[in-house]
């Protein structure tokens, strides 16, 4: 049975061996490939010094490489440590002398700035990947040519942690989540049962596997014997044309990536027949969206969700029972959800009504890197976990993400929540995607002001949308700015960034 990260591959090689495991930019690996490059890469981490508890952070885009150096750096008992490749060479500064990082496995474009940095906290190592390898670095592909293709996986305890995600640092410095082998595991096996996946499958997904729902679905994937195939960053087009020429059954992504599919003009032309289920999660996608990609298919949409202290997916609704488009389903097994007073954690709120989601059980992380203060602050002394959420339950158990708690806008002493009035415009035909801010007011300290991209070809006033917003909401939930965009602001995962919507303001009204 696999208990730790660093036993998936070999476990897989075993029971799937030259079946395909990875598909990226046109070559192929299998799970027996994927065990040997993984165990060269680990002999060549052991030679440089890398023992059992050692920090290694991970920079780089999706590629074959960062999955060898995953799967290496947990054979050898190391904590790994994702890094977004968004991040600025200072701030994956900060991240190196906080977590202690013994090496960084990077790839040559990311890594060469930081080579200078040797000698901060505890690092001693820059092991790079492409070309050209700066003078002073260690270069991957002379370990690859000389490594040994045998390595047997420093035991480790399914308690001990396994990985230290780091989280956006939206509202200062990023803290990093301390995920043990148990919650890693548990969050691909959770994967795997949720969405029924298995060696039948070939899976696209352009999800940035840095990020914990991405490496969610790598290990779900090879724990599964699945094909993924992976995109290197999203692209409607390549996913598009991936889907129909592997004919793939499942594929994985955002909200945004349901948007621009659907707005895409070869959307309608591609064969995408082969699909059975498809899964989204990062943020909510509105049911409008989820009901018109299943329409236009034939294949459903299961919304999911997860946090970075959640080590990942942690509810979704299930391949084998009722899919609730809107919802984020029930949680995993063995682990539990409620909704609770805003004030009052202890409190639970009766079924329908809005609180605060907790989150309970064993893919909780072990709390904030040398932060106990923060850890304080988002863990209860019983285990449960603030997820800063606001949702309700329904009759079945089902949970609703109504927004989160921290983009509430406040309209003259009203709750108006941005995903609410997403929700609502996103059901208009002619609307693609949007985002929704809060503009200042000096009478009633904030409004909301929409941010709206159209479909190619499509024409609408502001006047019919507003209109629109009066038929679905109450009116001091209605918008009383809208702006029309050509693109909206996203991470590197592809969840829109509504704190930077200012940015594209026009004024307009």
């Amino acid at each position: 049975m696999t208990s730790t990260i660093g036993e998936i591959v070999p476990e897989a090689a075993r029971r799937f061996g030259k079946r395909t495991a990875l598909v990226i930019e046109g070559r192929g690996f299998s799970f027996l490939e994927l065990e040997q490059e993984s165990s060269r890469m680990a002999n060549g981490l052991v030679a440089a010094g890398v023992v059992a508890g050692d920090r290694i952070a991970l920079y780089g885009p999706n590629c074959w490489e960062w999955v060898v150096a995953y799967y290496a750096i947990a054979k050898t008992g190391a904590v790994v440590i994702p890094i977004n490749v968004m991040l600025t060479p200072e701030e994956v500064g900060f991240v190196i002398e906080d977590a202690g990082v013994r090496a960084v496995v990077a790839s040559a474009e990311k890594g060469a700035p930081l080579l200078d940095l040797r000698g901060t906290a505890n690092l001693s190592n820059v092991i790079l990947w492409g070309q050209p390898v700066d003078k002073g670095a260690n270069g991957f592909e002379g370990w690859r040519a000389g490594g040994k293709p045998n390595f047997a996986p420093v035991h480790r305890q399914p308690s001990d942690l396994a990985a230290l995600c780091y989280t956006s640092g939206t509202t200062g410095r990023p803290k990093g989540a301390m995920h043990n082998h148990r919650a890693v595991i548990g969050a691909a096996i959770g994967t795997c049962a949720m969405a029924a996946r298995g060696p039948q499958d070939r899976i696209v997904s352009a999800l940035p596997i840095s990020h914990v729902y991405g490496s969610c679905v790598l290990n779900a994937s090879v724990m599964a014997g699945s094909c993924l195939i992976m995109i290197p960053r999203f692209n409607e087009t390549a996913v598009l044309e991936a889907i129909s020429e592997h004919r793939a059954t499942l594929m994985d992504g955002v909200p945004t990536a349901y948007y621009y599919l659907l707005a895409h003009p070869d959307f309608a032309k591609t064969d995408l027949s082969s699909l059975t289920r498809c899964w989204v999660g990062g943020q909510t996608l509105p049911a409008a969206k989820s009901i018109e990609f299943s329409e236009r298919t034939g294949c459903p949409v299961h919304e999911v969700w997860g946090m970075t202290e959640l080590a990942g997916v942690a509810s979704a609704n299930p391949i084998i029972g009722p899919n609730k488009p809107g919802t984020i389903g029930i949680p995993y097994p063995g682990n539990a959800m409620r909704v609770v007073d805003m004030n009052d954690p202890g409190k639970e709120v009766p079924v329908g009504e809005r609180g605060e989601l907790m989150f309970g059980g064993p893919l909780v992380m072990q709390g904030y890197y040398g932060d106990s203060a923060a850890t304080a602050e988002t863990v209860e002394p019983d285990g449960w976990v603030h997820t800063g959420d606001v949702a309700t339950m329904d009759e079945d158990g089902y949970f609703t993400i109504v927004d989160r708690k921290k983009e509430m806008i406040l309209t003259a002493g009203f709750n108006v929540y941005p995903a609410e009035i997403e929700r609502v415009l996103c059901m208009h035909p002619a609307v693609a995607a949007a985002a929704v801010g809060a503009v200042p007011d000096e009478a009633k300290g904030e409004l909301a002001k929409a941010y709206v991209m159209l479909k190619a070809g499509t024409q609408v006033t502001r006047e019919t949308l507003t209109q629109h917003c009066r038929t679905h909401l109450a009116a001091y939930k209605i918008p009383r700015a809208l702006q029309f965009v050509t693109e909206l602001p996203v991470t590197s995962s592809g969840k829109i960034m509504r704190r930077l919507l200012s940015d594209y303001d026009d004024g307009s009204h």
